[in-house]
């Protein structure tokens, strides 16, 4: 039987509730700070403001988690400059049992990638349930330095210098998985007949 997202999505909970629930003081300034430095630029601003399909996007996240803490204040950043997008956290406790039966620990396993539920991961789904996407956990950016920092300049794997403004690559980056949706979402037949486009 196939994941219902969008039955997920209504229960999920909005960016500030979800910390506010689920964040220690500590986490929360974390959380903040990254949320305080993230900018996005006109162009940015300009190409969230034209998306006009609605876009549910449901983000597993842990408040503990230093990969979530440097991505989902990006997504938050990108979902307040994009009136389409309906953006809902799902909480990944820090302790994980596979087996339990509650609808976040089985988000968390639907959608684990290299064997793991990893977090953040972002599923993005059309207005009426179907899944566009599934994206996660660091940008190749973020994957990028941190393979240098471990083998280093040196490791042939084709690695670019490092970014002058690390946090404005990762936004850059994640823009694109938004607005590609975006762009399927607005150009796919099925959605051009339900709305009587075409």
């Amino acid at each position: 039987m196939a994941f219902d997202f969008l039955a997920l999505h209504a229960q999920a909970q909005r960016y500030d509730d979800f910390l506010a629930q689920h964040a220690t003081d500590v986490n929360r300034q974390r959380w903040q700070a990254v949320y305080d430095r993230v900018r996005l630029t006109n162009e940015q601003r300009t190409l969230l403001g034209s998306f006009t399909r609605k876009m549910p996007v449901l983000c597993l996240s842990g408040t503990w988690c230093g990969d979530c803490v440097n991505g989902c204040p990006i997504f938050q950043r990108i979902a307040e400059a994009c009136p389409a997008m309906d953006l809902r956290f799902v909480n990944r406790p820090q302790s994980f049992d596979p087996h339990a039966t509650d609808a976040a620990t089985r988000f968390a396993v639907e959608v684990s990638i290299c064997g793991g539920p990893r977090v953040p991961m972002l599923v993005m789904l059309s207005e009426d349930g179907y899944e566009c996407a599934r994206i996660g956990e660091r940008t190749l950016n973020t994957y990028r330095n941190k393979v240098r920092q471990m083998h280093g300049a040196s490791c042939p794997a084709g690695l670019l210098p490092p970014a002058a403004d690390q946090l404005a690559t990762d936004v850059a980056e994640w823009l694109t998985h938004f607005e590609r949706v975006q762009w399927m979402l607005q150009t796919s037949l099925r959605l051009m007949k339900l709305h009587g486009e075409i």
